[in-house]
Order: C-alpha cells, then sequence, then structure tokens
C-alpha cells in the first residue's frame, strides 16, 4: 500500500546520514517495532495486485526482455495513482495508495487497471490472474543483484524459490494496523484474526490447481511454493502477547537475503541472520537502511510495514476477481461486528494455543491449500465469514456493485464448497485430473 502513514508510535525520521551509520542490537529492535506497527484505529484500505504478463496469443511463450522492458516502460509513464513494480520472472504488481474507502479504493484500482491494460494492448500482451503460472516454467526477466543475490539464497532450499519467484501471484490485501486498545481496534485483535483468517482465504480463493499444463494435486499451487521455502522468512512469528516483539525478535532472527553492496554481487554468507550482523558478524557494519531492506526481505502471509499486508491470497480471474477478496477481508478486519463474527467462526479451527499458528506449515494452512473449501471445516468457517463480510458491507455503505460480486461469489463457489481453482480443473481432461 503506496505511502506509509507517520502517526501514532512511529520513529523519527532520520536523515540520510544517520541512517547510513551503523545501528546497536537494542536500537535495531525498538525501529522494527516503530516501523511496522504504526498507531492509529482502522481508517484506510489499499491493496497491492500481482499480475502474470501472457501473450493472448501463445499463452505458453516466454515474455523476455525485448518485449517486457518497453512494456513496462509504457505502463510506468501512464498517470497512475498506483505505485507500479515488477517481480523478478515478469509479474507487474500494481500497489494503490491507502484510501478512506473500500469504494473509492476499488474505484482507483479499476481506473488504473484499465489504464495498464490498454497500454500492454499495444505490445500484444495481457493481465492474467493465476496464483500460479499455468504453462511457463520459472524463467528470470529481472537482472537486479537483488534477484540474483535472492535466487541464490532460495536455491539452497530446492527449485520452490524460483516458481515463488518467478512463477506466482497474488491478491494482497493492506489494512491499518490498529490502535492500542484490546478489542477489534486494537493491532493484538487484528494480528491475531488476520491469522486466524488466513487458511480460509487461501481456502476461498485458492486459484493456482495447475503447473506445466498438469494438475498439482493442490487448490493453490502458489501456497505450496511458500509452505516449501525458508521457514525462517516464511513461517509466521510463533504466538506471543504482544505483535511487536514477537515481530521484532522475528526480524533480527531471520537470515540475511542479501547484502547490498557497489559491486554486482550481493550474496550474503550462509546462515547470518540480522541479529548476527548487529553484533558485528557481517561482512560490514550493518545500518539503519540495511535493517529497513530486511525487512522488505521477509515474507510471512501477515507482514506488518506500518499496516498489516496479507499476503496469501492466490490472484483472481478475470478483470475485477480481485475486489471480491479485497472487500471480504477489508470489512472482516475493519467492522468491529464483522471482526467478532469471524473470530467466533474460526477460534474452533486451530485453538487458542495454535494461534496464530505457524503459517504456512500449520496443517489448517496446507489442507485449505489442498482442498480449499471441500475441506468441511474450513468450508463452515468460510460461510460463516462470507455471511458476516456481507451483513457488514451493506451496513457500511459499500456500493450494490461490491455487494452483488460478494454474492454472486458465495452462490458460485463458497456455498457450493468451490473455489476458481475448481473452475480451471473442470477444463482439464479426466485423464489428467485422475493422474
Amino acid at each position: 500500500m503506496g505511502g506509509d502513514r507517520q502517526e501514532g508510535n512511529c520513529v523519527p525520521v532520520r536523515n540520510e546520514r544517520e541512517r547510513a551509520r551503523p545501528i546497536k542490537e537494542v536500537e535495531a529492535e525498538e525501529l522494527i517495532q516503530g516501523i511496522c506497527f504504526k498507531n492509529g484505529p482502522p481508517r484506510r484500505t489499499g491493496v497491492e495486485l500481482e499480475w502474470l504478463l501472457h501473450d493472448p496469443d501463445d499463452p505458453l511463450c516466454p515474455v523476455g526482455p525485448d518485449r517486457f522492458t518497453p512494456a513496462v516502460a509504457e505502463v510506468r509513464a501512464l498517470p497512475l495513482q498506483s505505485t507500479v513494480t515488477t517481480e523478478p520472472g515478469g509479474q507487474l504488481e500494481l500497489s494503490s495508495p491507502p484510501f478512506p474507502s473500500l469504494d473509492d479504493c476499488i474505484a482507483v484500482v479499476d481506473s488504473d487497471l484499465a489504464l495498464v491494460r490498454g497500454a500492454l494492448k499495444d505490445h500484444g500482451l495481457v493481465l492474467t490472474g493465476h496464483g500460479h503460472d499455468l504453462w511457463r516454467a520459472p524463467r528470470r526477466v529481472l537482472t537486479e543483484p537483488r534477484y540474483a543475490a535472492m535466487e541464490t539464497y532460495f536455491d539452497r532450499f530446492g527449485s520452490a524459490g524460483r516458481s515463488m519467484m518467478c512463477s506466482t501471484a497474488s491478491v494482497q490485501v493492506c489494512v491499518d494496523s490498529g490502535d492500542d486498545t484490546d478489542g477489534p481496534h486494537g493491532y493484538r485483535f487484528r494480528w491475531r484474526l488476520a491469522h486466524l483468517l488466513g487458511p480460509v482465504l487461501v481456502a476461498a480463493f485458492a486459484n493456482s490447481p495447475l503447473a506445466g499444463g498438469r494438475p498439482t494435486g493442490w487448490k493453490s499451487t502458489r501456497q505450496r511454493v511458500w509452505a516449501s521455502l525458508d521457514p525462517a522468512r516464511t513461517l509466521a512469528p510463533g504466538p506471543a502477547a504482544d505483535p511487536r516483539t514477537a515481530w521484532a525478535s522475528y526480524a533480527l532472527d531471520a537470515p540475511v537475503l542479501c547484502v547490498r553492496a557497489d559491486s554486482a554481487d550481493w550474496t550474503a554468507p550462509a546462515g547470518l541472520t540480522f541479529r548476527d550482523w548487529v553484533r558485528g558478524r557481517g561482512p560490514r557494519p550493518a545500518t539503519e537502511d540495511d535493517l529497513r531492506y530486511h525487512l522488505t526481505t521477509l515474507f510471512p502471509p501477515v507482514r506488518p510495514r506500518g499496516h498489516l499486508e496479507l499476503r496469501m491470497i492466490d490472484a483472481q480471474p478475470g478483470e475485477d476477481g480481485w475486489i471480491v477478496p479485497l472487500a471480504v477481508t477489508t470489512v472482516l478486519l475493519d467492522d468491529p461486528t464483522a471482526a467478532d463474527l469471524a473470530l467466533r467462526a474460526l477460534r474452533p479451527l486451530a485453538g487458542d494455543a495454535d494461534a496464530p499458528g505457524r503459517a504456512p506449515r500449520h496443517p489448517l494452512w496446507r489442507a485449505a491449500a489442498r482442498h480449499g473449501p471441500a475441506h468441511p471445516r474450513l468450508r463452515d468457517a468460510a460461510v460463516a465469514c462470507f455471511a458476516a463480510a456481507g451483513e457488514a458491507l451493506a451496513r457500511r455503505g459499500a456500493s450494490a456493485a461490491v455487494r452483488s460480486a460478494v454474492v454472486s461469489f458465495v452462490d458460485r463457489y463458497v456455498s457450493q464448497g468451490r473455489c476458481p481453482a475448481d473452475d480451471l480443473l473442470d477444463t482439464v481432461p479426466r485423464k489428467d485430473t485422475d493422474s
């Protein structure tokens, strides 16, 4: 979500010289808490949309730099309110600024997307909403040192890292962290609810059952890929009374993915954590800028960035499929009545001792990725959460179009124990689905 809010317990803004000086461990912990959890009542929402790029006439054909680079340059020249970035495999990401209302966010992002699609059409390219590339093998397009170092790092864990970098796309919903109260507007409540809600969002919006044109056995192959990666930077922090403290420990104990340098080689020493680095065990002294950069290389399902970024939802089909997960997730977190109803429906799934769980390897997260809402308990929870969301959207005056889209999604998928992945599987010949 473009533009971090500067309010509540924010750390002071430091100048370039201060950010470049060596940082001590206690200072790093305080900075992490201040940077990642900014206090204030829930008021704003945003969304980050990742899309796969395809040639509509030849979707199996890789989109190389000769087509990708000029197309992205034209997109970035458009008068957009969203920020445009690219992922290593050539995925395009639009990150909205924070908006005071859901309808405002949808209207602006929808307008931005129309401009982007028009520009891409001139280059013979289209945006495609799937959580994992259906056909093409991972192929890195971006050559920046960050991505070369990232590839080296994740290769230590097998092939899943390249799939994550180059073949996956998502809908990332961004909401305020919350305030210091103990109720539904409090950051502790919202942190816990976001993690408990995660498996239901994975299941309901699973949309990546294929790889290489064949079923993988998972409704969300994207989530399976994430569950196969480095647990020190992709699992949720363990349960703790205070999410700020838990997150600071998590960030400091996470391995360093890359060390920025003047050269093209940003490879980090194997096994070096950021805590090790601030204690003097790195290739050079760690700075505040290094810490801020390190935080961008952590990929848990709920990432605090001044706001909460929910990262577990597959990219959705169609031009406006992203609207339903944005609307449902936002209102379940921001409407106190809906939040309370959702928590009641979700608490029995994992139990208090497991919350927020160790997503995405917790058994419930794996069941969500494999079975989607065909899993009976996840289906029941999804039905209850979507019902609460629908009532809250009406109560909060969401547009008729948004409410209608949610109702249609419930009728087509949630109430039937289906998800968008099932539509894709219905197109695969039976001999492939049985393999």
